[in-house]
This record gives structure tokens, C-alpha cells and sequence, in this order.
């Protein structure tokens, strides 16, 4: 892929006479006084044009297709839930960050409404500026939901059964994307093919940030639970399971320059069960693109099966790796190495942190972990049926650390230091419904503290419905992969939508909000008013 940089314009400096400046300075003035107050004029008028669609079986629109090509910024689109719907749907308008374009699925009778079906996805987000929440989706031929846009929030879906990736981020064109409050299952295939496969371009949108959090992540059919080649990664609060291959995968960028950014990833408070012979994380490179990059590991449970033999593994070149609070866990009596580094390039990571319960017989603990709390059993509190909470008197109790975020030449930027919240219980937890994590003398090592509530029950007010089998509790390796949560059917669904369709702009029209436009010329007019009295004072003022 071709590096796309911007081009800046060289000019001659002029230096201008104070007078000038004095005008220049007056001009500039009430230019920006009317440049603001007519952009507020345009924010609030948008907002205040935007529509609200309903699609259903009695619905005026009988499927998204008929409305990719209509949205505008603030629209919102509620889809009938208890009922399927056609994929190919490829929505290409820009919301913006003021008003995002919502696509919200009303569930009926306890159920979402699903998206099945496409010749080759079932939904594309290729407009920047969507909000996509309460949904099914399955069944693309290829992917389920792809992401090629800016500022893309999934909240409250369910994706499975998609025979290549769950979702997919685009190389090119990809920004930032969170994923939140969902479910992902029985996607991928093969090594290459995998539950998310994220993705951000760090020429058209540097500085992005891909977030996954409160979400289970479980039962691939094939790859890894989660590959991410963004820029920056922020793993927070989720129960990660049973992928073929990897349980994370932080790599860097396919087919863009290694200098155009530095990808970091912060991981903290999640539950990562392995149920194969391959790692909880490999980071750093995939002999595809590598990341230079800072790895912060805190907080976290995880859990090895029998067949594995590392928990960590660093690929080709990571600057730096940080660990606190974690739980090294591994079912069987093999030998296991704790962290490895594989293709090593460059200057050999930096690895320091502290206050980590490593399980007795890991081999290979970095020099630069500290204060470790050697044991055979961490104490759960039932693990037999995956009950990860500290048990009473257990170890990890009151045996971490508060001081989580170093501050040395490797820190993490913007660390998440303290875990405010606890991962799900093997299940999909549905927006509103997190649980805050207590607080209660030192923090406890691992995911949970002891004490830490029971989260609610999902149903389709506010999750999903039974799952598949488990993986035999933590007392013996059990002979299934881990189980969870899902939706439960998988329907079918016509494949009749037609990707360049677009419908008519009927819908309920949302009143411009006058008294707001007027107040806002108000202002513009008193701020008009306010230069001329004042044409003398040559401060700038404050808004």
C-alpha cells in the first residue's frame, strides 16, 4: 500500500506593519466570532433535521438496504426485533462526531432482530460515525460485520457463525471501532480466519484506538479470538475463550511503513482461558508487520489448558512489556514457560512489573518481575464452575499492587492504572449491566476482587439466552472448549437486499429546535456587538 502523507504548502512569510496587525487582529476577530456562531447554527441544525426511521415486517422500510443510501448525521433507524432481515447492507453516509448516525434494534418478545445472510458480508460500516446496537448477526458468506470507517461503536450485538472473519477491520480506510457489551462465537476457520481481525489505517486516520470491552469472546472455529493490527490497542474487562490459535493477537500494521506510528496495547481485567497448545497473547510481530511496541498486562486471569506450553510469546520487535497483578494459571503438570521471545529483532524488550501469582513450575520469569507470589493453587472460589473470584483465604487476596502505571521511558501512554469493573462471567453482558469491581484494602491479584457481585442474567432486554458445553471446570481439563452464552437459533433469512438500493426519506421528522438556532444568533449578534464597543481592547477573549 502506498504511504499517503500530507503535503504541506511552502510560502514566503510576510511581517506586517502594527497597524496592520492591529486590523488583521480586529478582522480576525469578528471572522472567528461569526465562523463559530454560524457553526453551532449548522451542529444544532443538523441535529435538529435529522430523522427517525423505523424498519419491520409492518414497518414503513422492510430492510436496511432501503436505507444505506439516506442517512444523514443524528438519524436514527430502529429495526423491529423478533424478526430477520437481509444482508449485503453497506451503509456509506458520514455521520459526524456531534450527531453519529444510530442504528438501534428495538428486540420484541425477547428477541434482537438478525441480520443473516450476504453474498459476501452481511454489513459493511463504511461511513464514519455509526453507533450499531442490539443486534444478531450471521451468516455472511465470507464476513459478518466489516469495518472500513472512522468512529465506529458496536454495542449489544451477538456475531456468529461466520465461515471467514466475525468482524473485520480493512487495512485501508479503517479508524477507530469499540467494541462493547457483545459477543462473538463460532467464527474463523483455519489458521488464517479469525473471531475479530481488526485493523486501522495510520495514514487516513493516525492516532486511532481499537477498544474491546465487557465482551465474551468464545468458541472460534478456527484462528485467533482476537488479531489486532491497530494502533493502538485498549483490551479492558473481558472474558476471552477457547480460540483455535491465539487468545489475543497484537500485531502490527500489513503493507504500511513500520515508521509511521508505534502500535501499543494496554490489557487489563480480562479472563483469557487457552483450551489448545498455543499461547494466551503472542505480540509484537506475525512475520507480516511488527510493532516496536509497548505491552501493558494488568489485572488479568490466565488460564492455560493442559496441551499448552507458554503463556506469553513475544514475535520479532517489541520495545517493552509490562506486568502487574496477573494470574498465571495452568491446568495439567507439563512444563510451562511463562514468556518467550521468537524471532527476536532489534534491541531485546524491556520486561519489569510486580505482584504477580505465578503458579509454581513456570519456567522462564523475567529478572524484572518483582514481588511474585509463587503457589500451587491461586484459591479460586469455585473452579469448577469457572467462579474465578478470590475464595476465602485465597492467595490473591489483598496481594497486589496500586502502582500499576510506570513511569519510566517504556510507560504505557494513557494507562488505565486502577481496574474500575470485572469482566463477564462467561457471558455476554449487556450495556448498563457491568459490574464495578470493589474496593476494598490493597487490590487483589487477577480479574476479580473478592467480594465482586454477581452480574445480572442476560436475556434480550439485556443479553443473550443458554449456550454451548464447557470446557469441564478448572479441577481437570475437561474435553470441551469453553462454553457460554449465545443467542441459541441460528434462522435463516432471504438474501434479497441489493448493496447500491436506497430508499425514500420517509420517517418521523424530528422539529428543528428554534428557540435554540435563535439563541445561538442571539449571541452571534451580541458577540458582534460586544467587537464594535470594544474595538479598541486587543485581548483576545475566552469562550
Amino acid at each position: 500500500m502506498t504511504c499517503r502523507t500530507p503535503k504541506v504548502l511552502a510560502g514566503h512569510q510576510h511581517v506586517p506593519h502594527m497597524g496592520s496587525v492591529m486590523n488583521h487582529r480586529s478582522r480576525f476577530r469578528l471572522v472567528a466570532l461569526g465562523v463559530l456562531t454560524w457553526a453551532w447554527i449548522g451542529a444544532v441544525s443538523s441535529n435538529a433535521n435529522a430523522e427517525t426511521y423505523q424498519v419491520g415486517p409492518d414497518k414503513p422500510h422492510a430492510s436496511l438496504n432501503d436505507l444505506q443510501d439516506s442517512l444523514q448525521p443524528g438519524d436514527v433507524v430502529e429495526v423491529e426485533g423478533d424478526a430477520t432481515y437481509p444482508g449485503n447492507i453497506h451503509f456509506r453516509k458520514h455521520g459526524t462526531s456531534e450527531a453519529p448516525i444510530i442504528i438501534r434494534g428495538i428486540p420484541r418478545q425477547g428477541r434482537p432482530p438478525v441480520l443473516s445472510g450476504g453474498d459476501e458480508w452481511t454489513i459493511v460500516l463504511h461511513g464514519d460515525h455509526y453507533v450499531l446496537e442490539n443486534f444478531e448477526i450471521t451468516g455472511g458468506q465470507q464476513y459478518c460485520v466489516v469495518h472500513k470507517a472512522h468512529d465506529i461503536t458496536l454495542r449489544n450485538v451477538v456475531v456468529h457463525d461466520c465461515p471467514n472473519h466475525g468482524i473485520l477491520g480493512t487495512d485501508e480506510e479503517s479508524g477507530s471501532l469499540t467494541i462493547e457489551h457483545s459477543e462473538v462465537y463460532a467464527c474463523g476457520s483455519g489458521e488464517k480466519r479469525h473471531q475479530l481481525y481488526i485493523a486501522t489505517d495510520e495514514s487516513m486516520h493516525p492516532g486511532s484506538v481499537f477498544r474491546l470491552q465487557f465482551t465474551y469472546v468464545h468458541d472460534a472455529n478456527g484462528g485467533n479470538n482476537v488479531k489486532s493490527r491497530a494502533e493502538r490497542n485498549e483490551i479492558y474487562y473481558n472474558w476471552i475463550e477457547g480460540a483455535l490459535y491465539h487468545g489475543l493477537d497484537l500485531i502490527g500494521p500489513d503493507g504500511q511503513s513500520p515508521g509511521l506510528a508505534r502500535e501499543d496495547s494496554d490489557v487489563v481485567g480480562n479472563v483469557i482461558v487457552t483450551t489448545s497448545s498455543w499461547q494466551a497473547a503472542r505480540f509484537g510481530g506475525d512475520a507480516t508487520g511488527a510493532t516496536a511496541g509497548r505491552y501493558r498486562f494488568v489485572n488479568n486471569t490466565f488460564i492455560m489448558g493442559p496441551e499448552s506450553k507458554v503463556a506469553l510469546r513475544m514475535q520479532e520487535n517489541v520495545e517493552s512489556v509490562e506486568l502487574h497483578n496477573n494470574v498465571f494459571f495452568k491446568l495439567g503438570d507439563n512444563e510451562m514457560q511463562l514468556i518467550r521471545h521468537t524471532d527476536p529483532m532489534g534491541a531485546s524488550p524491556v520486561v519489569r512489573g510486580s505482584h504477580n501469582w505465578i503458579q509454581e513450575g513456570f519456567t522462564d520469569i523475567p529478572s524484572g518481575l518483582s514481588a511474585t507470589v509463587p503457589g500451587t493453587n491461586p484459591g479460586f472460589a469455585n473452579p469448577d464452575t469457572f467462579d474465578l473470584r478470590p475464595g476465602k483465604g485465597a492467595a490473591l487476596i489483598d496481594a497486589g499492587t496500586s502502582e500499576t502505571a510506570l513511569q519510566d521511558s517504556h510507560a504505557m501512554p494513557s494507562a488505565l492504572e486502577i481496574p474500575a469493573f470485572v469482566p463477564p462471567y462467561r457471558m455476554r453482558l449487556a450495556a448498563g449491566t457491568q459490574v464495578q469491581r470493589p474496593k476494598t484494602g490493597e487490590l487483589d491479584i487477577g480479574a476479580y476482587e473478592q467480594g465482586s457481585p454477581d452480574a445480572p442474567k442476560p436475556d434480550w432486554s439485556t443479553g443473550g439466552a443458554a449456550g454451548s458445553g464447557g470446557m469441564g471446570g478448572l479441577g481437570g481439563s475437561g474435553g470441551g472448549t469453553g462454553g457460554g452464552i449465545g443467542p441459541g437459533t441460528k434462522p435463516g433469512g432471504s438474501n434479497t437486499g441489493d448493496e447500491e438500493s436506497s430508499g425514500c426519506a420517509c420517517g418521523v421528522v424530528v422539529k428543528r429546535d428554534n428557540a435554540m438556532q435563535a439563541l445561538l444568533v442571539a449571541m452571534g449578534i451580541i458577540a458582534l456587538r460586544w467587537r464594535k464597543n470594544r474595538r479598541n481592547e486587543w485581548s483576545v477573549p475566552h469562550f
